[in-house]
């Protein structure tokens, strides 16, 4: 088999696995409820996600030095406001990602 068929059939059959991976939910869930345990999974994983991603984030800062951890407090507290009056998690993370950016630039 040649350099060109062995690239052509990769690509094949990953997308065949792809296609199947996009597929698979739809097709098992398309006429039932989900059962209980992916319902859990739905409500509970992303908020415990991102309680590890903050204490992440905060795990390094110098809280002892100057300037004691602001540009991540301040970073974080514009997060939460974004979050609470916009509602959307993408608005809410990368204004917080900006003001962060913005503050290691400058400050």
């Amino acid at each position: 088999m040649t350099p060109i068929e062995q690239a052509v059939l990769a690509v094949l059959l990953m997308g065949l696995i792809i296609l199947a991976t996009r597929t698979f939910p739809f097709a098992l869930f398309s006429r039932k409820d989900p059962p209980a345990a992916l319902k859990f999974v739905e409500r509970y994983i992303p908020p415990m996600v991102m309680a590890v991603l903050v204490v992440y984030c905060l795990k390094d800062v110098a809280w002892a030095v100057s300037p004691h951890g602001l540009r991540e407090v301040a970073a974080l507290a514009a997060v939460v406001v974004l979050h609470l009056l916009k509602r959307n998690a993408l608005i809410s993370i990368f204004g917080g990602t900006a003001l962060y950016m913005f503050l290691i630039a400058r400050f």
